[in-house]
Parts: C-alpha cells; sequence; structure tokens
C-alpha cells in the first residue's frame, strides 16, 4: 500500500502537479513509515540519514531548516540535481511551471551542502586551521550548492562577451551557484546568493559592479528562506520588492512564498530540495571533471565570508 502511494506521489510530482489530497496521503505515508522502522521519517523532518551521518541530529536539523524556496524564472526549464548521476538537458529539465521538484527522468532537484561551524563549544567544521577569526567567530555557516548542467544565457553573444571582465564566462557547460546562510550567535539569520563573480541580496542593476567582479561585496542582509534563479545563467537574489524578512525557518507544504505582484510561476519546495553533505562524497565524485571550479575548490568553501565566487 505504502509503494502504490507514493508511486503516485512520483508520478504527479514528475507532472510538477500536486493531486488532490496528496499532502494528506505524504503524511500517511511518513506515519506507515514511522512505525514501520524507518527512523528517517519520525520526528523531525531534518532527520535524514545522510544529513546525520554528517553532521549530526542537531545541525542537521538546522541545515534542512534554513534549506531555501529555489524560484525560478518564468520559462526556464533546469532543475538542480545530483552531478553523480545527472549531467545533461535530459534529465535535467522539468516540467515549465507550478511545484517542480523531479525533472522530466525523475532525477530529484538536489543540493550539495557544506558547513563552517565556527560556534564556540560545537565541533570546527572547517576546511583549514584560522578560519573562525574576527568577525566569523561564533556564526554557523550553511551552503547551499545547486549544480546545473550548463550556464547559456549568453550563448549567441559569446564571440563579442568571451573577454574581460567575463573572461570565458559567457557560456559555458556545467555551473555551480550557491545560496548561502549565516547564522550569528545572536541567531541573526542573514543569507546572500551567488550571482556571476559575487554576490547578490536584491537583484537588478544596482548589482552589475558586484557581478561583474569589479566591486565584490559580502550581500548579507535578513533571511527569506529563499533563492530567486535567472534563467540561463541561474544567477541568484534572495530578496524582491514586497518579500518580507523572515527569521529563516521553514514552513512545511508545497505553496511558495508570496512576493508582490503574486507567487512565481515555477518553484521547488524546500522541503522537498534533496540535500547531500559535500563533506561524505567520495575522492572519484570530487575528481569529477568540470568545465568550471566546483564548490570545494573555491576560496568560499574554505572563508564563508569571501566577496568573490
Amino acid at each position: 500500500m505504502v509503494a502504490l502511494v507514493v508511486a503516485g506521489l512520483t508520478i504527479a510530482g514528475a507532472a510538477g502537479v500536486r493531486a488532490p489530497g496528496a499532502g494528506l496521503a505524504e503524511s500517511v505515508v511518513h506515519k506507515v513509515e514511522c512505525a514501520l522502522g524507518e527512523d528517517s521519517a519520525c520526528g523531525s523532518g531534518a532527520a535524514e540519514p545522510a544529513l546525520v551521518r554528517a553532521y549530526g541530529r542537531a545541525l542537521a536539523e538546522e541545515i534542512r531548516a534554513h534549506a531555501p524556496e529555489v524560484d525560478y524564472e518564468a520559462g526556464m526549464a533546469a532543475l538542480p540535481t545530483d552531478f553523480r548521476s545527472c549531467r545533461g538537458p535530459i534529465c535535467g529539465n522539468g516540467p515549465p511551471s507550478g511545484a517542480v521538484w523531479l525533472s522530466d527522468t525523475g532525477a530529484p532537484a538536489a543540493s550539495f551542502v557544506h558547513v563552517v561551524d565556527c560556534r564556540p563549544g560545537e565541533p570546527h567544521r572547517v576546511a583549514a586551521a584560522g578560519v573562525c577569526t574576527d568577525e566569523r567567530r561564533g556564526n554557523l555557516y550553511l551552503q547551499y550548492w545547486l549544480y546545473y548542467e550548463d550556464s547559456s544565457s549568453l550563448k549567441l553573444l559569446q564571440p563579442a562577451l568571451d573577454r574581460w571582465p567575463l573572461d570565458g564566462g559567457a557560456f559555458h557547460q556545467d555551473d555551480w551557484e550557491s545560496y548561502q546562510v549565516r547564522i550569528g550567535a545572536d541567531g541573526t539569520c542573514e543569507s546572500r546568493a551567488s550571482s556571476h563573480q559575487s554576490y547578490n541580496y536584491d537583484g537588478g542593476i544596482g548589482s552589475w559592479l558586484s557581478d561583474a567582479g569589479i566591486f565584490p561585496r559580502s550581500a548579507w542582509d535578513a533571511c527569506t528562506g529563499r533563492t530567486f534563479v535567472s534563467g540561463g545563467s541561474h544567477a541568484g537574489h534572495v530578496h524582491e520588492d514586497g518579500d518580507p524578512e523572515r527569521p529563516g525557518g521553514r514552513r512545511y507544504g508545497d505553496a511558495p512564498l508570496p512576493v508582490d505582484g503574486g507567487a512565481p510561476s515555477r518553484w521547488t519546495p524546500a522541503l522537498h530540495l534533496k540535500l547531500i553533505p559535500i563533506e561524505t562524497l567520495g575522492g572519484r565524485a570530487r575528481r569529477t571533471r568540470f568545465a568550471i571550479t566546483p564548490p570545494w575548490k573555491k576560496l568560499v568553501y574554505v572563508d564563508p565570508e569571501w566577496k568573490s565566487t
């Protein structure tokens, strides 16, 4: 019975639609799995085995709680996926509208996760010694890395733009973008999103110099619980007019957060974003050749306050 319900929900998810009563059905499946001894289905939705093994239960819950809703620009078909099993448009594209968390071939929307924990009294999960100094001290940093099969917004203009400041970045295979959260010692939650050569809070013309890498900026501001993704380039920002400040905690359910002018036309609910700890990736995965630098080779992976991507 559980398998039949799950199969029905999977088919509906692949189509990017919500079947009537789907939320109730998911709740039933959740409770049955828990009763059958599926520990990952019991208690908090953060109790995912991979996250718990990598970070412990308490930190796993923080990571799930702050995972973003991914809001896509109208007309997008791309989904962030697990590069180990999906590299290409056939498995990396999905339905064009609605709540979408499965690609056309059933690949789940995914985010790779990295933690830098500079809180006192906590195991310091850092990639290099001496990181937790100055303004980093006492903070918890959560990085959510989204992999797309290419970056193509300026593909037709590449011959004209394939020079500084883009430096060959007008079009490239493989694309890594990030949504990052900083939680202060007082519990203050701030977020930012990667955008071309630096980071954004708001999008628009005010971000162009930062995007070009001329004046990179940290761009931290109050958490909104979401990241807006631009078509083609997948450049991000985390706030738009009318988007209320939020403490960063997630809502349950699949409805998108509102903004002025209504809800986004296409989004991945935070609860349906598969979270994969980068710390648990094996050597083979880390040796994967990408056309651009993967997260674990970026300076911001080591220093979470870095202003360039």
